[in-house]
């Protein structure tokens, strides 16, 4: 139960003593019923939880089910650099799990030292988006801890069979991926390291206290921060930013009253969704990104080309809501969106 509802219970049992109870309560009895929500953060609150949800512990997979060993396993492959056709990156080059799951480049650069075009996004609480990637082309962490090993921009492995056979030579990886799966005749599998990659990234969660004041406790926010949710509601931020990872979740058309690069400055004009579907009706449009721990995944958006936080909330006003907000709304939206930032879990780091 919430606290708000104990909260609530506790008033009405209150309100039903007798006069002579009430009296007989104390200076600090009082002072405890005094606390009580104001009007004000009630009403944050209910609008809060109509749009935005706390963060699961562990994003789990039905098909991929959860085991320690599996999650050993995924750890170790996305720290090493040998899953790189050269041995020069890892999955950690790119999501830094001591960085908020992100390297703070615009674009990150690959195997052979060429830069992708696209910015590189967190990896902490991916597993609970819809989809994976800007434009959507990979349907799960699963699927998605796959493919920038086959990308010859990225990792630079030309096949599977190329890397799998490289896991077979080394002794550590025949006895990680018998034990995480113990029922197969040859474990050693190219499917069997995206699940197991994709089984670590399910652990990858970072609570706040802003899952702390979705769940029901009404001073895990500061005053400031909850004008700033209040604000961030109101001028509509909330139109594509819900769920528990506020984003993540459906597509966009970025630049909805106007051209993106015009206000970012953007050296590539990139199509987002159309170029990988060839629908022209997705031109522009990208994956929704979350905005948990936003505050430390800088730079933003689909290229990295705005660095600034401030600049972000002011430009996608006026590119998808057709608003020039004021310079009090961003400080305000700018205050609650750092109460978004997390804790890294300690496995992460270990």
């Amino acid at each position: 139960m919430k606290k708000v509802n104990f909260i609530l219970i506790g008033i009405g049992l209150i309100t039903s003593c007798s006069s002579g109870d009430q009296n007989s309560m104390d200076k600090d009895e009082k002072k405890s019923v005094s606390l009580y929500v104001s009007a004000e953060d009630k009403e944050v609150y209910s609008k809060a939880i109509t749009f935005f949800q706390p963060l699961p512990v562990i994003a789990e997979n039905s098909k991929n089910p959860q085991t320690k060993e599996k999650e050993k396993l995924g750890k170790t492959l996305y720290m090493d650099t040998r899953l790189s056709k050269d041995g020069t990156i890892s999955c950690n080059s790119c999501h830094k799990l001591d960085a908020f799951g992100v390297d703070n480049l615009p674009v990150s650069p690959g195997d052979l030292g060429k830069n992708g075009d696209r910015n590189s996004p967190t990896v902490y609480n991916a597993a609970i988006h819809t989809t994976q990637f800007w434009d959507g082309r990979a349907a799960d962490v699963e699927e998605q801890a796959g493919m920038p090993i086959l990308n010859p921009v990225e990792m630079n492995i030309p096949n599977e069979k190329f890397l799998v056979d490289r896991l077979k030579g080394i002794a550590e990886y025949k006895e990680l991926f018998a034990a995480a799966f113990p029922n197969e005749k040859d474990p050693v599998s190219y499917n069997n390291l995206k699940m197991a990659i994709g089984a670590f990234e399910r652990t990858l969660m970072t609570p706040s206290r802003f899952d702390d004041f979705l769940n029901g406790d009404e001073k895990a926010l500061t005053a400031e921060e909850k004008a700033g949710l209040s604000e961030f509601i109101s001028v509509g931020c909330v139109t594509c930013h819900t769920g528990p990872a506020l984003g993540g979740n459906m597509f966009q058309k970025f630049g909805v009253y106007g051209n993106y690069w015009e206000l970012t400055g953007s050296k590539i004009v990139d199509e987002g969704r159309s170029a990988h579907t060839g629908n022209q009706m997705e031109k522009y449009m990208f994956k929704v990104p979350s905005l948990r721990n936003i505050e430390k995944t800088h730079p933003y958006l689909h290229d990295g080309s705005v660095a600034d936080l401030k600049q972000v909330i002011k430009m996608m006003g006026k590119l998808q809501l057709d608003k020039e907000l004021t310079e009090e709304q961003i400080e305000k939206i700018n205050v609650f969106l750092k109460s978004l930032t997390g804790k890294i879990p300690a496995s992460a780091l270990s």
